[in-house]
């Protein structure tokens, strides 16, 4: 039987919502989705750019937390809410791949994500070494 960890990184934002930011089961890590609230819990309301790469740095913490970190990431699931986004999330995802080995991966366009300022959450599964 394979026991789950919950992980938490320390001096994340707090969240309100019942969820652990991601759980390891044996040696695979799942990533909830996760938004662009930075440490004290603010979002760069409307601002694509910033929300994608506080995202990408908060998934990359928990990856860290976890031992592990984004050449391990085997699939991950990118929630849009505005189409127009979709080039500009290319541009900063592919940054954190600077050896072109990308995981397998899903974009959708939903209508919308749980606040109505989020305008992506990004959630994986990766490998712990």
């Amino acid at each position: 039987m394979t026991t789950l960890e919950r992980i938490r990184v320390p001096g994340h934002f707090k969240v309100s919502a019942p969820i652990t930011p991601a759980v390891r089961a044996g040696n695979l890590l799942f990533v909830s989705g996760i938004p662009a609230y930075d440490a004290e819990g603010r979002l760069a309301i409307g601002d694509f750019p910033a929300q994608m790469r506080q995202v990408m740095r908060n998934v990359g913490e928990i990856l860290a937390e976890a031992g592990t970190g984004w050449e391990h990431v085997a699939k991950v699931n990118i929630l849009l809410t505005r189409r127009e986004d979709f080039e500009e999330m290319n541009r900063i995802y592919a940054a954190h791949f600077p050896d072109g080995q990308y995981p397998a991966r899903t974009t959708a366009i939903v209508y919308s994500l749980p606040r109505a300022n989020f305008l992506l959450e990004i959630e994986c599964t990766a490998v712990i070494p």
